[in-house]
């Protein structure tokens, strides 16, 4: 057996939603592409500040798994071939788009399970419910699932800078970007306001938020990480009071409020070890996060700012 190598990853913060999506999506791009790498992440916990550390079986350079998760993206982005640009479907359409994605394969049979089910439904409405991590749909000309297939598909953001500064940045860079640099978001792609900082209001501001030249940009590589991230939440209908609605792997209601948790542990773990632990029933009990080696768990709300919604920066507990 070759020796193990380590990377931490600098780029992906413990309270940031759209971080813990593109660690999901790492390790899935990694599994596709470069399935004897046998990836595994855990926390720094002993090592402030806390970040999660990649480890593979072989020893290979950063660049190599920016290349390595870039592949991964490339193979699994054909999966997001969408008939609708958002997720207002009728529950006969979600069923069917359920039933022909079983069908299709582990991955896009995955990707749907964590979109919609065709047994609950919008209160008020002839359509399902999505995925609580869907906050668009259809405001400011904003789709969810035309994003979700582009995004995965656009290997770069573009250029860097303006003028002397100006320069292509490759899609491994962007990638590596992402993962091994604190986030500089330079990028002016579409993004699924997953991240805080996209939480951009008019006030106190002296420019149009919305305005191209100064409207809050992305970290590109982070967004296609996290979009092969998402088929890590399954959702599944859930009785609450006398509604169904849906719920998700990792997320719960509490008066009406949507939250979402992930766990931070310190063993590395597979992409399939830490779905199980978000689906633990007691993993808020001490004994149990003991034992799997979790030290804490970091929760973001889902709010309302007008007609945008957004998750907040995660607090532990």
């Amino acid at each position: 057996m070759n020796r193990a190598q380590i990377h931490r990853l600098e780029g992906l913060e413990p309270d940031n939603l759209l971080g813990f999506l593109a660690l999901l999506g790492l390790l899935r791009a990694i599994e596709d592409s470069r399935p004897k790498w046998k990836p595994r992440v855990g926390w720094t916990v002993h090592e402030p500040p806390t970040r999660p550390a990649l480890q593979l079986r072989q020893a290979v350079t950063p660049e190599q798994v920016a290349e390595g998760a870039a592949e991964g993206i490339r193979n699994l982005a054909p999966a997001h071939d969408f008939p609708w640009q958002n997720l207002a479907l009728s529950p006969e359409q979600a069923r069917q788009q359920l039933q022909s994605a079983a069908e299709g394969g582990d991955y896009t049979g995955a990707l749907w399970a964590s979109l919609v089910s065709d047994k609950a439904r919008r209160p008020d409405r002839d359509t399902v419910e999505p995925t609580p991590l869907c906050l668009i749909f259809g405001q400011g000309h904003q789709h969810f699932l035309k994003r979700l297939a582009e995004v995965p598909r656009t290997q770069t953001p573009g250029s860097e800078g303006r003028g002397k500064t100006h320069r292509p940045v490759s899609e491994t860079e962007c990638i590596r970007n992402a993962l091994f640099r604190p986030w500089e978001r330079r990028d002016l792609t579409d993004s699924f306001r997953w991240d805080p900082v996209e939480d951009v209001r008019y006030a106190y501001r002296a420019e149009d938020p919305s305005n191209r030249g100064t409207k809050q940009r992305t970290e590109h590589g982070a967004n296609r990480l996290a979009c092969v991230g998402l088929p890590s939440l399954t959702v599944v209908p859930r009785r609450i009071g006398l509604n169904t609605r849906l719920g998700v792997r990792g997320g719960m209601r509490r008066q009406g409020q949507f939250t979402i948790r992930w766990p931070i542990w310190r063993d590395p773990t597979s992409r399939v070890g830490i779905e199980a632990m978000l689906s633990h029933p007691t993993l808020e009990d001490p004994r149990t996060a003991a034992s799997l080696g979790v030290v804490e768990t970091r929760e973001a709300r889902k709010i309302s700012v007008g007609k945008f919604m957004n998750f907040t920066r995660a607090t532990g507990s």
